[in-house]
């Protein structure tokens, strides 16, 4: 089969489309044939290698894959899937050792194997491109919002890194609440992007500061109830690094601070006196559940979202959408089509 692959860390000079070994499924698990297959923040940093992370070469990115069942492991008890089903693979594979373009060989390739349980029915209504975009970047997102941040209508809420495919997602999420967003980004091209995305207030960070901004819209943030309260009621920093502490002077006396990453660094500086004096909730997020991946299939069939595609290009074009994620010129997600 045709497939991306890497067989030494490095850069995107490291990736070569070419003929790979076509993967055959074992008892429980099926040959799924590829249709599309969406990048994530973490496959620049699994192409470089992450220490402590046992990577398997040949590595094949792409952890978000949706595509048409074709063949069954023998032995297989298949119960409901029939071949020629519609399906996206959950990319937290705990059978295989982890998750799909991480620690596991994933789907940017004609075929992929993945066990049984791991699919889920992709809609009618619902493209093989849109499904792509839901799994690692918008599940994540979907958990945080909903499950752990408690979003509900009216909130304020700010978006810090809002281009990404999480960051995307939160926009679309809490505007389909019914909250009011500030989504922030360091592109002016950006910039309108979140803008069309439903984003209420978008800050360009390379010309305006985000707290004060949020200080002139909504109000300064008050320790004590009689002087009022302003702020963000929900700040999402997945950024860490040196805005951890400086999102702490834009968020509201008893605010909610969710986090399901650290892209600019996990050990930041902190203050302690601003979480007890303004009694924040810090809120973290690990992934998803298949819940949330179900949830959202059924919210893109009924239009209630529709996933950001930065881009759609052939699988063997995965080197120049992988450089643009590098270049973090990409706004929401960039799906390949083997």
């Amino acid at each position: 089969m045709k497939a991306v692959f890497f067989e030494n860390h490095g850069g995107v000079e490291q990736l070569h489309h070419g003929e790979f070994p076509t993967p055959e499924p074992s008892n429980g698990e099926c040959r799924v044939r590829v249709r599309a297959v969406a990048l994530n923040g973490f496959d620049p940093m699994i192409l470089r290698s992450i220490p402590g992370l046992k990577i398997p070469l040949p590595m094949i990115p792409g952890g978000d894959v949706a595509g048409e069942i074709e063949s069954f492991g023998p032995g297989s008890n298949i119960g409901e899937w029939s071949v020629d089903d519609r399906v996206l693979i959950d990319p937290m594979m705990l059978q295989k050792g982890g998750v799909l373009g991480e620690t596991v060989v994933g789907g940017a390739a004609e075929f992929i194997t993945a066990p049984l349980p791991n699919l889920i029915r992709i809609p009618e209504g619902v493209s093989f491109e849109d499904a792509a975009a839901l799994p690692i970047a918008y599940g994540t997102a979907h958990r945080m919002m909903m499950a752990r941040g408690r979003v509900v209508a009216n909130d304020k809420i700010l978006v810090l890194g809002a281009s990404g495919g999480v960051g995307s997602c939160c926009i679309q999420i809490a505007k389909m609440i019914g909250a009011e967003v500030m989504a922030c980004t360091s592109s002016g091209e950006k910039a309108e992007k979140l803008k069309a995305l439903g984003a209420d207030h978008v800050i360009d960070t390379s010309k305006e500061d985000y707290v004060e901004a949020v200080r002139g819209l909504w109000g300064r943030p008050r320790v004590f109830s009689g002087l009022g309260n302003g702020g963000a009621d929900v700040i999402i920093n997945y950024n860490g690094g040196e805005s951890w502490t400086e999102c702490f002077r834009a968020l509201s006396r008893g605010g909610r601070l969710l986090v399901c990453g650290a892209t600019n660094g996990h050990e930041p500086k902190t203050d302690l006196r601003y979480i007890w004096s303004f009694e924040f909730d810090i809120l973290g997020s690990n992934g998803w559940q298949r819940s949330d991946l179900e949830t959202l299939l059924e919210m893109v069939r009924d239009g209630r979202i529709k996933p950001a595609l930065h881009s759609v290009r052939p699988l063997a074009k995965l080197r120049d959408s992988l450089a643009e994620l590098i270049e973090r010129k990409v706004v929401g997600k960039a799906v390949l089509v083997p």
